[in-house]
């Protein structure tokens, strides 16, 4: 763990340290648990897999038929209606 005062003291320094030997840490504020900082690789892989939860989810409504035929104005409108 990188607490804050730490990252203020030693700044990227810390950071590069902390991730020489794994892709996240958590970063402390005053004993508590506030921030994950981690490698641009790890986000990278993190996104790809949450867009391809996404579009599974996506392909799961299609087949089951749990999609709309509304134009987007109708779609909006329903949403904003509710």
């Amino acid at each position: 763990m990188i607490t804050a005062n730490d990252l203020k003291t030693k700044g990227i320094a810390c950071l590069e340290e902390s991730l020489a030997d794994k892709t996240e840490d958590i970063i402390t504020v005053r004993g508590k648990e506030c921030f994950v900082v981690m490698k641009i690789e790890q986000y990278r892989y993190l996104r790809e897999m949450e867009l391809e939860a996404a579009l599974f989810e996506a392909r799961q409504d299609m087949a089951s038929g749990r999609i709309s035929q509304d134009t987007i104005d109708q779609h909006v409108d329903d949403v904003f209606s509710q």
